[in-house]
């Protein structure tokens, strides 16, 4: 069964939502935006940029990942990501690696604009992630 969101939950998928509007995906069209929720509380955001040169495309999630790294922050308790697919696209692997690095059981809700969310966590994403420790 869908749980409905929570206020502070609808409120990610809002910024999410926002985010994804901004994205620049001019070759491939699938615009993704991203909203991390911090331990204290506040929100950054993260869309897709696309490059030429699709090696240098960034994804939404490591967007707003650096986002908040240079905010100084570095305790996540919630991501949502909002693509256009039903069901709702699940971040990269190379997103779900640099996540790891700060929150192995990440909750994430995953989203798009026809209000489908699917809950889930990095760890079920992610079993077996590479790990120095």
């Amino acid at each position: 069964m869908n749980q409905k969101p929570t206020k502070a939950e609808q409120e990610l998928i809002a910024a999410a939502v926002q985010a994804r509007e901004r994205a620049h995906a001019p070759y491939s069209k699938f615009k993704v935006g991203a909203a991390l929720l911090t331990e204290g509380k506040n929100v950054y955001i993260g869309c897709n940029v696309e490059n030429a040169s699709y090696g240098a495309s960034v994804c939404a999630e490591r967007n707003a990942v650096g986002n908040a790294l240079a905010a100084g922050e570095k305790k996540f308790t919630r991501l949502a990501v909002v693509t256009q697919t039903s069901p709702p696209s699940a971040p990269c692997g190379l997103c779900r690696q640099v996540l790891v690095e700060f929150c192995a059981d990440l909750p994430i809700l995953l989203c798009n604009p026809a209000g489908e969310i699917v809950r889930t966590t990095l760890r079920e994403l992610q079993p077996l992630p590479f790990q120095k420790f």
